[in-house]
Protein backbone atom coordinates (compact mmCIF):
# COMPACT_ATOMS: atom_id res chain seq x y z
CA UNK A 1 0.00 0.00 0.00
CA UNK A 2 1.30 3.44 -0.93
CA UNK A 3 1.68 6.14 1.73
CA UNK A 4 1.70 9.42 -0.17
CA UNK A 5 1.61 12.88 1.45
CA UNK A 6 -1.58 14.93 1.45
CA UNK A 7 0.30 17.80 -0.19
CA UNK A 8 0.92 16.56 -3.72
CA UNK A 9 2.16 19.88 -5.16
CA UNK A 10 4.95 21.26 -2.93
CA UNK A 11 8.41 20.32 -4.22
CA UNK A 12 11.31 19.40 -1.91
CA UNK A 13 13.80 22.11 -1.01
CA UNK A 14 17.51 22.20 -0.29
CA UNK A 15 18.51 18.97 -2.06
CA UNK A 16 21.84 18.40 -3.77
CA UNK A 17 22.10 19.24 -7.46
CA UNK A 18 25.00 16.83 -8.02
CA UNK A 19 23.50 13.64 -9.40
CA UNK A 20 26.79 11.74 -9.53
CA UNK A 21 27.07 12.05 -5.73
CA UNK A 22 23.48 10.89 -5.14
CA UNK A 23 22.93 7.83 -7.32
CA UNK A 24 22.54 5.38 -4.45
CA UNK A 25 22.75 1.81 -5.77
CA UNK A 26 23.48 3.07 -9.30
CA UNK A 27 26.73 4.77 -8.24
CA UNK A 28 28.89 2.08 -9.82
CA UNK A 29 27.08 2.29 -13.16
CA UNK A 30 27.67 5.88 -14.30
CA UNK A 31 29.99 6.16 -17.29
CA UNK A 32 30.69 4.52 -20.63
CA UNK A 33 31.00 0.73 -20.67
CA UNK A 34 31.75 -2.21 -22.92
CA UNK A 35 30.94 -5.89 -22.55
CA UNK A 36 32.44 -8.40 -24.97
CA UNK A 37 31.11 -11.66 -23.55
CA UNK A 38 27.35 -11.14 -23.63
CA UNK A 39 25.05 -14.13 -24.10
CA UNK A 40 21.49 -14.08 -25.40
CA UNK A 41 19.11 -17.06 -25.23
CA UNK A 42 16.37 -16.35 -27.75
CA UNK A 43 13.44 -18.25 -29.30
CA UNK A 44 13.66 -19.72 -32.81
CA UNK A 45 11.30 -21.93 -34.81
CA UNK A 46 13.42 -25.04 -34.14
CA UNK A 47 14.05 -24.28 -30.46
CA UNK A 48 16.13 -21.95 -28.28
CA UNK A 49 19.34 -20.49 -29.70
CA UNK A 50 22.24 -18.96 -27.78
CA UNK A 51 23.86 -15.93 -29.39
CA UNK A 52 27.03 -14.18 -28.22
CA UNK A 53 27.01 -10.39 -28.36
CA UNK A 54 29.15 -7.29 -27.81
CA UNK A 55 27.61 -4.40 -25.91
CA UNK A 56 28.36 -0.70 -25.68
CA UNK A 57 26.35 1.22 -23.08
CA UNK A 58 26.54 4.85 -22.04
CA UNK A 59 24.94 5.98 -18.75
CA UNK A 60 24.99 9.72 -18.11
CA UNK A 61 23.60 11.61 -15.09
CA UNK A 62 20.51 13.77 -15.51
CA UNK A 63 19.52 16.72 -13.32
CA UNK A 64 17.38 15.84 -10.26
CA UNK A 65 13.74 15.27 -11.20
CA UNK A 66 10.67 16.14 -9.11
CA UNK A 67 7.03 15.12 -9.19
CA UNK A 68 5.60 17.42 -6.54
CA UNK A 69 7.19 16.06 -3.31
CA UNK A 70 8.96 13.20 -5.11
CA UNK A 71 12.68 13.53 -5.86
CA UNK A 72 14.59 11.28 -8.25
CA UNK A 73 18.25 11.08 -9.19
CA UNK A 74 19.04 9.13 -12.31
CA UNK A 75 21.01 8.04 -15.34
CA UNK A 76 19.96 8.32 -18.98
CA UNK A 77 21.26 5.34 -20.94
CA UNK A 78 21.72 4.08 -24.49
CA UNK A 79 22.65 0.46 -25.15
CA UNK A 80 23.98 -0.61 -28.55
CA UNK A 81 24.61 -4.31 -29.21
CA UNK A 82 26.13 -6.15 -32.17
CA UNK A 83 27.07 -9.73 -32.92
CA UNK A 84 30.83 -10.42 -32.75
CA UNK A 85 31.16 -10.85 -36.53
CA UNK A 86 28.78 -8.11 -37.70
CA UNK A 87 28.48 -4.32 -37.85
CA UNK A 88 24.69 -4.29 -38.13
CA UNK A 89 22.85 -3.44 -34.92
CA UNK A 90 21.59 -6.52 -33.09
CA UNK A 91 19.81 -4.66 -30.30
CA UNK A 92 19.26 -0.98 -29.50
CA UNK A 93 17.73 0.28 -26.24
CA UNK A 94 17.25 3.60 -24.49
CA UNK A 95 15.79 4.63 -21.14
CA UNK A 96 16.47 5.75 -17.58
CA UNK A 97 17.63 4.31 -14.28
CA UNK A 98 15.93 6.28 -11.47
CA UNK A 99 16.59 6.29 -7.71
CA UNK A 100 14.20 7.77 -5.13
CA UNK A 101 16.20 8.14 -1.87
CA UNK A 102 13.17 8.88 0.30
CA UNK A 103 11.49 5.53 -0.40
CA UNK A 104 14.34 3.30 -1.65
CA UNK A 105 12.48 2.86 -4.94
CA UNK A 106 14.45 2.01 -8.08
CA UNK A 107 13.07 2.21 -11.61
CA UNK A 108 14.31 1.12 -15.01
CA UNK A 109 12.52 2.32 -18.11
CA UNK A 110 13.41 0.68 -21.41
CA UNK A 111 12.31 1.24 -24.97
CA UNK A 112 13.42 -0.72 -28.03
CA UNK A 113 12.81 0.17 -31.70
CA UNK A 114 10.67 -2.88 -32.37
CA UNK A 115 7.65 -1.27 -30.76
CA UNK A 116 8.05 -2.21 -27.11
CA UNK A 117 8.42 -0.32 -23.84
CA UNK A 118 8.66 -1.48 -20.22
CA UNK A 119 8.95 0.07 -16.77
CA UNK A 120 10.38 -2.16 -14.05
CA UNK A 121 10.37 -1.38 -10.31
CA UNK A 122 12.29 -2.56 -7.29
CA UNK A 123 13.50 -1.61 -3.83
CA UNK A 124 17.08 -1.05 -2.72
CA UNK A 125 19.28 0.59 -0.12
CA UNK A 126 21.66 3.36 -1.11
CA UNK A 127 24.74 1.18 -0.49
CA UNK A 128 23.43 -2.01 -2.12
CA UNK A 129 25.81 -3.89 -4.41
CA UNK A 130 23.05 -6.03 -5.90
CA UNK A 131 19.42 -5.27 -6.68
CA UNK A 132 16.48 -6.53 -8.73
CA UNK A 133 13.64 -4.93 -10.68
CA UNK A 134 10.45 -6.50 -12.02
CA UNK A 135 7.60 -5.76 -14.42
CA UNK A 136 4.58 -7.80 -15.45
CA UNK A 137 1.72 -7.73 -17.90
CA UNK A 138 -1.20 -5.62 -16.71
CA UNK A 139 0.59 -3.85 -13.86
CA UNK A 140 -0.35 -0.14 -14.03
CA UNK A 141 2.89 0.97 -12.34
CA UNK A 142 5.42 -1.62 -13.52
CA UNK A 143 4.04 -2.78 -16.83
CA UNK A 144 4.82 -3.79 -20.40
CA UNK A 145 3.44 -2.43 -23.68
CA UNK A 146 4.12 -3.97 -27.11
CA UNK A 147 3.01 -3.42 -30.67
CA UNK A 148 0.12 -5.51 -32.00
CA UNK A 149 2.28 -8.17 -33.71
CA UNK A 150 4.49 -8.77 -30.67
CA UNK A 151 1.40 -8.93 -28.47
CA UNK A 152 -0.06 -11.54 -30.86
CA UNK A 153 3.01 -13.69 -31.50
CA UNK A 154 5.59 -13.03 -28.75
CA UNK A 155 3.70 -11.54 -25.82
CA UNK A 156 5.93 -10.42 -22.97
CA UNK A 157 4.16 -11.36 -19.74
CA UNK A 158 6.96 -10.54 -17.27
CA UNK A 159 10.40 -8.96 -17.09
CA UNK A 160 13.05 -9.38 -14.40
CA UNK A 161 16.57 -7.96 -14.14
CA UNK A 162 19.26 -8.42 -11.50
CA UNK A 163 22.25 -6.08 -11.39
CA UNK A 164 25.48 -6.72 -9.47
CA UNK A 165 28.17 -4.10 -8.79
CA UNK A 166 31.58 -5.78 -8.40
CA UNK A 167 34.59 -4.81 -6.29
CA UNK A 168 36.88 -4.75 -9.35
CA UNK A 169 34.97 -1.80 -10.86
CA UNK A 170 32.85 -3.84 -13.27
CA UNK A 171 29.12 -4.45 -13.10
CA UNK A 172 26.94 -7.17 -14.57
CA UNK A 173 23.31 -7.96 -15.23
CA UNK A 174 21.14 -10.96 -15.95
CA UNK A 175 17.66 -10.34 -17.27
CA UNK A 176 14.74 -12.64 -18.04
CA UNK A 177 12.08 -11.54 -20.52
CA UNK A 178 9.25 -14.06 -20.13
CA UNK A 179 7.39 -14.67 -23.40
CA UNK A 180 4.10 -16.33 -24.30
CA UNK A 181 4.80 -17.52 -27.84
CA UNK A 182 1.84 -18.27 -30.08
CA UNK A 183 0.96 -21.98 -30.28
CA UNK A 184 3.46 -22.93 -27.57
CA UNK A 185 2.17 -24.23 -24.25
CA UNK A 186 5.15 -23.32 -22.09
CA UNK A 187 6.43 -19.84 -21.37
CA UNK A 188 9.83 -19.03 -22.88
CA UNK A 189 12.55 -17.43 -20.76
CA UNK A 190 14.53 -15.09 -23.01
CA UNK A 191 17.76 -14.63 -21.04
CA UNK A 192 20.39 -11.92 -21.57
CA UNK A 193 23.52 -11.47 -19.44
CA UNK A 194 26.78 -9.58 -19.66
CA UNK A 195 29.60 -8.04 -17.62
CA UNK A 196 30.54 -4.42 -18.36
CA UNK A 197 34.02 -2.86 -18.15
CA UNK A 198 34.39 0.91 -18.00
CA UNK A 199 35.97 2.61 -21.03
CA UNK A 200 34.98 6.23 -20.28
CA UNK A 201 33.98 8.52 -17.43
CA UNK A 202 30.53 10.00 -16.90
CA UNK A 203 29.91 13.67 -17.67
CA UNK A 204 28.51 15.62 -14.67
CA UNK A 205 24.85 16.52 -14.98
CA UNK A 206 24.20 20.09 -16.24
CA UNK A 207 23.34 21.65 -12.86
CA UNK A 208 26.51 20.24 -11.28
CA UNK A 209 28.93 21.44 -13.94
Amino acid sequence: MHHFPKDIFTEPQGYSLNTLENLGPFTGMAGIWEGVRGMDRKPKANGPKEQAYIEHIELQPIDPQTNGPQLFYGLRYHTHITKPDQVKTYHDQVGYWLWEPATGTIIQTLTIPRGMTTMALGKSTADARQFELHAKEGDPCAGISSNAFLDYAFKTVAFHIQVSIHSDGTWSYEQDTVLKIKNEADLFHHIDKNTLHQIGEATPNPLAR
